[in-house]
């Protein structure tokens, strides 16, 4: 039983629920309210909380329940909005939209001339309704009961003794005199005669005497009392006259609020601002004919920074982004919102604006796209990366293959503002692919373009595959029709050198680039000639660097006395003295490997007998043999019965039997005379001669030889055929072209009964190779966006 009374009591004393949350305690002029900071519960909604006490203040609980009542009932613009009361025998509490006392503002001079005449024409908007439409008398107008909203809108609150004049019984009346501070404030006819001398007077003249007094008080920080009034100090002197009017001694020659707001509103009157002007036009904004819709934008725009933020942020804004989104705003009232967004913080914009430019990159009117792309580099550094590159980069795509050439121009020129907000894998991928397309566009302003921001983004590509790409559409550029095309891609080579590795500038780029050197255009060929430049530097630097030869050292042998047949330095000046060389020298060394071999009786030949003497001028383009010798030659020339055979590379049937060692030898090359045919590399230097090479004829046994001599190539297969005749008597048979393995059977000397092997035919005539100088066509820059 104990429990339940407890509980009832303490229902009591809390009194009815009121869902808001007290915060910090604001300061205020001298008030029968204490001003709080407050929140919503419920969704945590900023509010201020106006709390009287009813046991601490009780003689003044009259003015506070008037305030509770007239805040309830007068609903306007300019009147403080009230969310919630509570009243009660201890306290009352009105919870009312976030409000700041305008003494703040004016204590530190923030407001401009611009703002003041702003605030005073809200003011004035809000007497002239409590005046005319209220036939209301507020009563204790001055700064300490004006407020400003969090969206900088001055609000009216103070109706502490605002009274209807048709009732008798008004508050103003009895404790007009409880306001604190109110005899500063008080018109002189109520300071002679009491506020009963209202009655006598036009019931609008104390109000207008008090909103002289505030405009005094606004614009000098403060008012000290009834000798102020009049003075023109600090105050626009557009407002002198008026100003006057409102606090002349005499009531009725007094002018009301109503008519000094009317003289204000007159062309070139003091209330006739872009500002005013645009605090009237953005409540209907949605409902305004398309000329008046860019008439209001037009002076919109046109604001200096001295307008109010506050303002901009919580009412302009919301009315224009609704009006681009839906109202047909379009790109006018989509600049002006971003001018607004600068003064943002990165809170607000997050969550004022960063939805809808979300949504309108969604949006298929091509002019609020080419507008969005525009002031991207106003609002990039305030969208996240994740944001650009998951909501607003595949929606910005569709710009990349647009029918009209400005967005896709204008989609191009944005890629530049959002790549360090893109993943890698966007780059190099599905970014790519479009650039692609660009580069190929018909409009060759655009094919610049693309070049150009590639060279800007280069940085940014996939190390694995920038070169290439690079590579491909810059040499791809340089064949474009379009002069300002071929130039951007000689610039972006230049400006990408770093890029590319010393092998791709030498091989790749700079044989690219010299056919622009010759370019029919000086602007191309100046341009050609700093690039080129650029990678001859690149590449003189990397060619010092590097060694004087990757051979290894010669290996000499001491004591060593010169081949006859190698020439000496001064041969070497020629080319063909290095021909000679060079053969002579793999001669050498294959004749130098070869092993003892057995004669056709098994007696081994003397080295003596191998030796063979070089002739004055050997022929390079036949081959010896280093096993035979003279007499065996004799030999195998008299016992042939076959006529001889045309010359051949080819080893003769009965020849290459009678000249085969005794065991099969194991070399990668058949025959020694295949190494005197290549160079170094493998490459055929004495191939046959373009002449087809016809038989031999039969020579006089007497006749002597003589060295054949074109004039250019020794004939060395003369000089072994003159051997042959010298050791035996008219001997014509050709000498088989090198040494061929055997089954290990002895030779016979007769040729006759045995099955022919298989001959190479005469060489046919050696056509010379042609070399294709044009570029190699390949695939590359063909697809050089595809999925790297």
């Amino acid at each position: 039983m104990d429990f339940l009374k407890s509980a009832v009591a303490s229902a009591i004393a809390q009194g009815p629920p009121f869902p808001y949350t007290f915060g910090d305690k604001v300061d205020i002029d001298a008030s029968i309210w204490t001003l709080y900071n407050g929140t919503r519960r419920a969704d945590g909604s900023n509010c201020s909380i106006f709390s009287f006490d009813v046991t601490a203040n009780k003689a003044r609980l009259p003015l506070a329940k008037n305030a509770l009542k007239k805040l309830r009932t007068m609903r306007h613009p300019g009147v403080i909005r009230v969310l919630d009361t509570v009243e009660t025998d201890t306290y009352i509490y009105i919870a009312t939209e976030r409000v700041v006392p305008l003494r703040w503002h004016v204590k530190r001079k923030s407001l401009s001339p611009e703002t003041i005449k702003w605030g005073l024409y809200s003011i004035a908007r809000t007497i002239k309704f409590i005046n005319d439409e209220g036939s209301s008398i507020h009563g204790s107008l001055r700064v300490a009961s004006i407020y400003t909203s969090e969206s900088g809108e001055w609000k009216l609150g103070g109706f502490e003794i605002l009274s209807n004049v048709k009732d008798d019984e008004a508050v103003i009346y009895t404790y007009g005199s409880l306001v604190p501070d109110s005899a500063r404030y008080t018109p002189p006819e109520l300071a002679r005669s009491g506020w009963d001398a209202i009655k006598k007077s036009p019931h609008s003249a104390v109000d207008a005497y008090n909103f002289g007094t505030t405009i005094f008080e606004v614009f000098n920080g403060d008012f000290m009392g009834g000798d102020q009034a009049g003075q023109t100090k600090g105050i626009p002197p557009s407002m002198h006259a008026g100003y006057k009017r409102l606090v002349n001694a005499n009531p009725k020659a007094r002018i009301t609020v109503g008519a000094f707001l009317e003289q204000g509103r007159r062309s070139g009157g003091f209330f006739d601002s872009s500002l005013i002007k645009l605090t009237d036009g953005i409540d209907n904004l949605g409902v305004k004919s398309e000329t008046e819709r860019e008439e209001f934008l037009e002076d919109l725009d046109q604001l200096t920074d001295d307008f109010p933020e506050d303002f901009f942020k919580m009412k302009i804004l919301p009315e224009l982004l609704k009006s681009v989104e839906f109202g047909g705003g379009g790109p006018k009232a989509f600049s002006v919102v971003m001018k607004i967004a600068t003064k943002l913080t990165n809170e607000d914009f997050e969550a004022r604006v960063q939805p809808v430019v979300i949504r309108l990159f969604g949006n298929p009117d091509r002019a609020i796209r080419v507008c969005l792309l525009d002031n991207l580099p106003v609002m990039i550094d305030r969208l996240p990366p994740k944001v650009v590159n998951d909501k607003i980069f595949p929606q910005m795509v569709s710009g990349f293959t647009d029918i009209a050439p400005v967005v896709r121009e204008q989609t191009l020129k944005s890629v530049l503002v959002i790549i360090n907000k893109l993943s890698d894998r966007t780059i190099n991928g599905e970014l790519l692919k479009y650039l692609a397309k660009t580069a190929n566009d018909e409009q060759p302003g655009i094919r610049t373009n693309t070049t150009i921001c590639l060279g800007k983004i280069a940085k940014n590509l996939g190390p694995s595959s920038r070169a290439k790409v690079l590579i491909a559409a810059f040499t791809r550029s340089l064949r474009d029709p379009f002069v300002h095309a071929r130039n951007a891609a000689l610039m972006a080579l230049a400006a990408t050198c770093e890029y590319f590795t010393e092998e791709e500038c030498a091989t790749r780029i700079l044989p690219v680039i010299c056919p622009s050197l010759i370019d029919k255009e000086k602007l191309v060929r100046d341009q050609a000639n700093k690039a080129m430049e650029v990678y001859l530097q690149r590449i003189r630097k990397a060619a010092a660097a590097m060694p004087d030869t990757v051979q290894p050292p010669p290996q000499t042998t001491e004591g060593a006395g010169p081949r006859m047949s190698t020439p000496q330095p001064s041969e070497a000046s020629s080319w063909a003295g290095w021909a000679i060389s060079s053969f002579t020298n793999k001669l050498s060394a294959a004749s130098g490997e070869m092993q003892t071999s057995a004669t056709s009786n098994g007696t081994p030949t003397p080295a003596s007998q191998r030796a063979i003497s070089p002739s004055p001028a050997p022929d390079p383009s036949r081959r010896v043999t280093s096993t035979s010798s003279a007499s065996a030659l004799h030999r195998q020339a008299v016992k042939s019965p076959s006529p001889a055979p045309p010359l051949s590379r080819n080893s003769s049937t009965s020849a290459a039997e009678y000249f085969n060692d005794p065991e099969p030898a194991d070399d990668d090359g058949d025959a020694w005379g295949d190494m005197g045919d290549m160079d170094d590399d493998g490459n055929a230097f004495f191939d046959a001669s373009s002449e087809p090479a016809k038989p031999a004829k039969k020579e006089p046994p007497a006749a002597p030889s003589q060295p054949f001599d074109d004039g250019s190539e020794p004939d060395f297969a003369g000089w072994l055929a003159a051997q042959a005749k010298k050791s035996g008597p008219g001997g014509s048979k050709a000498l088989p072209k090198g040494l061929t393995k055997t089954n290990g059977k002895a030779a016979t000397t007769t040729t006759a009964a045995k099955k022919p092997l298989p001959t190479r035919t005469a060489s046919k005539p050696v056509v010379a190779k042609k070399i294709d100088m044009k570029p190699k066509e390949t695939d590359d820059d063909d697809g050089w966006g595809d999925g790297w």
